[in-house]
C-alpha cells in the first residue's frame, strides 16, 4: 500500500502548485494573435485587451471572470485576455497578477508594440488604443468592439447576442 499512497502523493503535490490561469500564458505578435481569433471555427472569441497598471481594465477583470466561468464549459465560446504589459514583465508581474486575481481565461501578451499603429486600426479602425477595449469575433470576423469597460451584464448580452 505504501508504495501506491508515496507515487499519488508527490502527483497531486506536483498538481497542486499549479496556476490559477488559463491554460495558455504566452507572448505574441499581432500576427500570431490574429490566427488564433480569427479562426473560421463556429466559436466566438471575447477578446479584451488589458494591462496590470490599467486601473479600469483591473476593475472589470472579476465580472469577465464571472463570465468565463459561466460559459466557459461551452466549446462555442472563448475568452482571451491580450495584456499590453511589457514583455519583460511575462514571468514576473503578469503570472503574478494571473494567479492573485485568479484569471482563469487564457492570455497573451502583446509584444508588437512598434507596429501598434498597424495592429490598433486593423483591429478597430475607430479604436484609440486606450484600454480596456474588447472585440467580439466568430469565424473570422469581427461583430463587435467596444473601446470602454462592460459590466457583467452587459457582456452576458453580447455573449448571448453573438452565441
Amino acid at each position: 500500500m505504501k508504495q501506491f499512497l508515496i507515487p499519488l502523493v508527490v502527483c497531486i503535490m506536483l498538481t497542486a502548485g499549479g496556476t490559477s490561469y488559463g491554460q495558455v500564458l504566452k507572448a505574441v505578435n499581432y500576427d500570431e494573435l490574429k490566427s488564433v481569433v480569427e479562426k473560421n471555427d463556429d466559436v466566438l472569441y471575447v477578446v479584451n485587451f488589458w494591462a496590470t497598471w490599467c486601473l479600469p481594465c483591473v476593475a472589470e477583470l472579476p465580472g469577465f471572470m464571472e463570465v468565463n466561468a459561466q460559459f466557459g464549459s461551452n466549446p462555442k465560446f472563448k475568452m482571451i485576455l491580450v495584456s499590453l504589459d511589457h514583455v519583460k514583465g511575462l514571468e514576473t508581474t503578469v503570472k503574478s497578477f494571473l494567479t492573485k486575481k485568479q484569471i482563469t481565461a487564457d492570455v497573451y501578451l502583446l509584444n508588437d508594440n512598434k507596429r501598434m499603429n498597424v495592429w490598433i486600426p486593423a483591429i478597430d479602425p475607430g479604436w484609440s488604443g486606450a484600454i480596456p477595449a474588447t472585440v467580439f469575433y466568430k469565424n473570422g470576423r469581427k461583430l463587435y468592439f467596444i473601446e470602454d469597460q462592460i459590466n457583467k451584464s452587459t457582456l452576458e448580452q453580447l455573449i448571448n447576442q453573438y452565441l
